[in-house]
């Protein structure tokens, strides 16, 4: 068994912070159910043999559990999400979450990037037997900043999957942007998701 770079906690702080936001405080910013500017579909990192397609946006929390995202509780007056997919394998997912300040925003963010960083070991401890990485691509100057990780998952018996994360603020608004497809962290388009992170955090800062 095999992990790259685990993480082993998630700040104390960080997790109070996550537990005080509220249902209330995020709706207000959605009172008018007005959703957020999202990622179009020529955002993404190009795929070489087939076009981007997008869902519609959607008001509230994902109805199945995002991958190592589903232990983090949402908001759901102040969340919304949108998938993405191609004609093959490769697909992607933007959610965002409308707090009511930038300190809970900021919380927020931290939460999720833990969550994403623990990952791999998370999946590990699921999966005994298999392998697991991860990798911290990095920031990103965008809004009030983000950061892009790799996610590496190899089950027993079965295909390789690779998860890309990045996860951004901007003001009291955190974006997450994932994109999945089968390969190694060595395949990750890094360089076109830290551009496609960017383009999310710069629309939600109108």
């Amino acid at each position: 068994m095999r992990l790259t770079r685990t993480r082993t906690a998630v700040a104390a702080g960080a997790l109070a912070a996550l537990a005080a936001l509220t249902l209330s405080s995020a709706g207000a910013a959605t009172a008018a159910g007005q959703a957020p500017a999202f990622l179009e579909t020529g955002d993404l990192p190009p795929h070489q043999s087939s076009d981007w397609f997008a869902q519609d946006i959607r008001q509230g929390a994902p109805e199945l559990p995002q991958f190592c995202l589903g232990d983090v509780e949402l908001p759901a007056g102040g969340t919304w999400s949108r998938d993405y997919y191609t004609d093959v394998d490769t697909t992607a997912h933007q959610l965002v979450v409308e707090t009511g300040s930038a300190a809970e925003a900021q919380a927020l963010a931290a939460g999720l990037a833990d969550a994403v960083a623990d990952c791999a070991a998370d999946w590990l401890r699921e999966n005994p037997g298999a392998t697991a990485g991860w990798d911290d691509f990095g920031t990103v100057e965008a809004g009030d900043g983000a950061r892009v990780f790799g996610v590496h998952t190899a089950p027993q018996q079965a295909g390789l999957g690779l998860n890309l994360f990045g996860v951004g603020r901007s003001g009291d608004t955190v974006t997450v942007v994932g994109w999945g497809e089968m390969g190694r962290l060595s395949d990750a388009p890094v360089s076109a998701f830290k551009e496609t992170t960017a383009i999310a955090l710069t629309k939600l800062g109108g």
